[in-house]
């Protein structure tokens, strides 16, 4: 009989660990190659791997929500069908709730949620050794983190792998830094929940009542809540709002449309259109299309478009368009169109989600007409694109006559990084958008 062993891939030079999120197939299941056996989730992407060979799944070794390090064997596969038969099925382990390794935590002050501790380089694996890559490759967002709040991360003990600081670790280690000395929530009768920043987690947590429904997080859920939280705390957010007319644009659409997609085969939707002006704009407001690196501003030279995509049944996911502004009407109508599909199929490679310059979210697909989208970590700024809708504004002709016309407009609002945007500069960015989009030229692609 032959054995195969599957394993925990490396998804990016960064990761050092997985998440086995759902098992596709169970003990005994016949598998062919290249079939999708498992979904894992990292600190980048959620994916389907692929089985490596054909064969009978005969042992899960690692259940479901389990992390582990890459390289683990996590399943195996029998490629002889007769020996597979003769073969007791294999229970997977048991599903955890945090990483297979152990924590090493030390409360920071009284009441305070645990925290990662600093520990001395004694205790330090030996150069070159797996642990110490491991602990080096926490993830970019982590050691971004924690290079502007000046904390060395190889003198600390996370909760990941071999004690890989994870970012979870580090924002409980910054939130007990920055409050030393704050008291706990009371719990008296009419006592505030409201508590200054840092302290959130030390109130009572909730409790399900009589005929509750508790659903755990998922894992792509807590990684996009650690996420937000982290990025409300790094950057100072701002929020300005524009309304744009589009009639313009919506014209040009509807008369290039149908060429456009007897040529491309892509449906042409009004985001194309406001992802050129936007690169346009980048281009000439540079520090809107920048990150913060302590005292430093790193501004971008290449343009890359992070392009939220809601997941089903519930999830975020942020994929990147690489230097969007050498793109044509068709290459960002293709590429847009092919990363939301794999974002929602699980086809997404870590780089396929890094890298971002600038964000674009749009809620208005699902009828909302603005909000205050929270910045990524490591930009500076991010557009919000409200619903696409006909309305009655006053239209001043050209003899200075004032008439009610029917345009087709949208709100666009702008969450922009306080600490290195001034408003001025934000709204000169927002008002030559809606500039640049009133008076698009009537070209093609």
């Amino acid at each position: 009989m032959a054995r195969i062993d599957v394993i925990m891939p490396q998804m990016g030079e960064s990761i050092a660990e997985g998440t086995v999120s759902r098992w596709l197939k169970k003990v005994g299941d016949p598998v062919k190659r290249d079939e999708a056996l498992f979904e894992i989730s990292t600190d980048k992407v959620d994916a389907e791997i692929p089985s490596p060979s054909a064969g009978i799944l005969v042992e899960i070794l690692v259940g479901e929500g389990l992390t582990v390090a890459i390289q683990t064997v996590v399943a195996r596969l029998e490629t002889d069908a007769a020996s597979a038969a003769s073969l007791p099925a294999s229970a997977p382990s048991a599903p955890a709730t945090g990483t297979a390794s152990e924590s090493v935590v030390a409360p920071a002050v009284p009441d305070a949620p645990p925290v990662t501790a600093a520990v001395p380089a004694a205790p330090q694996a030996a150069a070159g050794s797996f642990e110490e890559r491991v602990r080096t490759k926490s993830s970019p967002l982590v050691r971004k983190m924690a290079a502007e709040h000046g904390v060395e991360i190889t003198a600390m003990s996370g909760s990941g792998i071999a004690g890989r600081v994870t970012r979870k670790d580090l924002d409980a280690f910054l939130s007990a830094r920055s409050v030393p000395s704050a008291p706990a929530v009371a719990s008296t009768p009419g006592a505030s929940m409201y508590v200054p920043g840092g302290t959130e987690h030390r109130g009572p947590l909730p409790t399900p009542w009589a005929g509750d429904r508790v659903e755990p997080m998922s894992k792509i859920r807590k990684l996009t809540s650690d996420h937000m939280a982290l990025a409300i705390k790094v950057a100072t957010h701002v929020t300005s709002f524009f309304e744009i007319d589009l009639t313009r644009v919506a014209r040009i659409r509807a008369g290039m449309r149908k060429e456009f997609e007897a040529q491309s085969g892509q449906k042409l939707t009004y985001l194309p259109f406001i992802l050129r002006a936007v690169c346009t704009q980048l281009k000439r407001h540079p520090v809107l299309n920048a990150a913060v690196a302590g005292n430093d501003v790193i501004l971008r030279q290449q343009i890359n478009l992070g392009i939220a995509v809601a997941l089903e049944p519930t999830g975020l996911i942020v994929p990147v368009l690489k230097r969007a502004d050498e793109l044509s009407l068709s290459g960002l109508t293709r590429g847009t169109n092919d990363l939301a599909a794999r974002a929602r199929s699980k086809k997404l490679s870590p780089t396929d989600v890094q890298d971002a310059t600038f964000t674009i979210t749009n809620p208005g697909v699902f009828g909302s007409l603005y909000g205050t989208p929270i910045i990524p970590v490591g930009t500076t700024a991010i557009l919000g694109l409200g619903a696409i809708e006909k309305r009655a504004k006053v239209v001043t002709g050209p003899d200075g006559e004032d008439t009610i016309a029917i345009r087709t407009c949208a709100y666009f609002s702008l969450s922009f990084d306080h600490r290195v945007i001034d408003g001025a500069d934000a709204d000169r960015f927002m008002a030559d958008l809606k500039k640049s989009l009133e008076s698009v030229p009537e070209t093609g692609n």
